[in-house]
């Protein structure tokens, strides 16, 4: 890597550049990337051998390694960057295998200039994110993270990154969700500030040290990206992920053009799960202004030809989980819809299943109620054959069952909660059996929008005491179900939730009906 970074004031006044007028960047970039080493097929879960040599699949490292390869190759000579917007832990067997070890070696192998932190690299705690940045040579970047009281972390994540790119300085500054202490184990060491407020003062430090091309790689999700843009004086460019959100000007099906204008600023992001990658070009004046912006996303298909050393070192770590990932455990009549655009807003076919299998396993307990946050749910499963490395491709969190009891007003109190934050697409969105709702989205968050509650046919008493199972992420207060925390009767540790659903969808379980359990007003 013919480039250099620094991280301190102290090392970039040792250098000194010149300005040049009409400064081309070119930022290649990814985020999401969630353990989706293998291929993926159009539900987003790991792709079959034989659809996979049929051209139906997409992504996986190996093919990702031969579209940066070819892009570089492309633009010889020219100022290329490459950028991961966060999120390459958890969310396939690899990644419940061997953790971050294998995302570090393909990471590496690819060249990443830098990395944002993602709210799932905690997944497993600072330990494990520490090792990650340990075994990788490109910085880690989040501005508004104090990790300063972690012995693990402390000087491991950097307020904000300078790269020298063909002569030039580019700024590289970071906001990772601040939710992030809901959604994930960032542990009480690692403390968030005001994404807003973390990312302006890191442009300040970079303009006092004479930087005027500035990246904000965020993980943030898409709405808090285009705020960004809007509020931060300073920032030329956003790179965003954590949202999945497929920006792309030929797609009608995308959330809007690539790249996303927000004002002068151009915010990218390339959907998720090594599908897309990302290429933005951007034209700088000699005072540091934009002149000029294009870009699009490229579609990594079977038309993308698969690395050969990477697709034998997946190959080489696959054959350990090959077997149990192999393995029938039932056969789906349909498709079923795990997509999280909807389990994440409105109820699902996935979300059924699962509160189903959830409320099956524990109904001799006395459990009237599933609750299950639909985050949760990774991916859909294709119509015929379902294998267990499938289901933990939809469910890879290995989280137990919880059981417990609450009053109904903390039920009504939990739903608010799960409702509270569609309009971001939050994974805290609850996917329910034994009960239905409806809710009212043009209610403010957290002030009515659950406008009723039914428990099997009758409305929810409020004083009254009821069952529930849920997942222990949730029952210890994750995606902000704080108020679980205050239930009685708890146990935590039931069986994996993965493998609950196995043994459902094993005794002919495998056609879910959307019901009408959650309906809109």
């Amino acid at each position: 890597m013919n480039r250099i970074f620094w991280t301190s004031a102290v090392a970039f006044a040792a250098s000194t550049t010149s300005a040049f007028a009409d400064y081309t960047l070119h930022i290649l970039h990814i985020n999401d990337l969630h353990s989706r080493i293998e291929s993926i097929s159009r539900f987003d879960g790991t792709c079959s051998a034989e659809d996979d040599a049929a051209g139906e699949c997409f992504g996986g490292v190996a093919r990702l390694k031969s579209a940066i390869d070819a892009k570089r190759a492309e633009l010889a000579g020219q100022n290329v960057i490459l950028l991961d917007a966060g999120d390459q832990f958890q969310g396939s067997l690899i990644y419940t295998t061997y953790k971050g070890s294998a995302a570090a070696e393909f990471m590496e192998a690819m060249d990443f200039d830098a990395m944002a932190v993602g709210n799932h690299e905690f997944d497993d705690g600072p330990e494990a994110l520490s090792a990650f940045i340990d075994a990788v040579s490109f910085p880690f970047v989040s501005s508004n993270l104090d990790v300063s009281q972690s012995n693990l972390l402390n000087g491991k994540v950097n307020d904000h990154v300078i790269l020298e790119v063909g002569g030039e300085q580019i700024g590289i500054i970071s906001a990772l969700a601040t939710d992030t202490v809901e959604t994930s184990s960032p542990g009480p060491n690692v403390i968030f500030q005001d994404e807003i407020d973390a990312l302006a003062a890191s442009v300040g430090d970079l303009t006092e040290m004479g930087v005027s091309k500035i990246i904000a790689l965020n993980h943030v999700g898409i709405v808090k990206d285009m705020e960004i843009a809007n509020n931060v004086e300073g920032i030329d460019v956003v790179v965003g992920g954590h949202s999945h959100t497929l920006l792309d000007s030929d797609n009608e099906d995308a959330f809007g053009p690539y790249p996303m204008m927000v004002g002068d600023v151009p915010v990218v992001q390339a959907y998720a799960y090594s599908k897309y990658l990302g290429h933005l070009t951007v034209t700088f004046d000699d005072a540091g202004h934009l002149t000029s912006v294009t870009g699009a996303p490229f579609l990594i298909d079977a038309a993308t030809p698969k690395d050969a050393a990477i697709a034998a070192r997946v190959a080489e770590l696959a054959a350990p989980v090959e077997e149990m990932k192999n393995t029938v455990v039932a056969s789906a009549p349909a498709a079923i819809d795990g997509e999280r655009e909807r389990c994440r807003l409105q109820e699902c076919a996935m979300g059924n299943l699962i509160t189903d299998a959830m409320l099956d396993r524990v109904a001799d307990q006395g459990i009237q109620i599933a609750i299950q946050n639909g985050g949760g749910i990774r991916a859909s499963i294709d119509a015929g054959e379902v294998t267990m490395g499938e289901i933990y491709t939809v469910l890879p969190f290995q989280n137990t069952l919880s059981t417990f009891f609450v009053s109904g007003q903390t039920i009504i109190d939990a739903l608010e909660n799960g409702v509270s934050q569609t309009e971001e697409v939050k994974g805290r969105f609850p996917q329910v059996a034994g009960l239905e709702f409806t809710w009212d989205p043009s209610v403010a968050p957290l002030e009515g929008r659950v406008v009723e509650v039914l428990v099997e046919g009758a409305p929810i008493d409020p004083a009254a005491t009821y069952g529930v199972v849920s997942n222990n992420y949730m029952r210890s207060g994750g995606d902000g179900y704080g108020m679980f925390g205050n239930a009685e009767n708890v146990y935590d540790f039931g069986p994996d939730l993965a493998e609950v659903l196995a043994a459902y969808m094993a005794e002919g379980n495998a056609a879910p009906a959307l019901e009408g359990r959650i309906k809109q007003k």
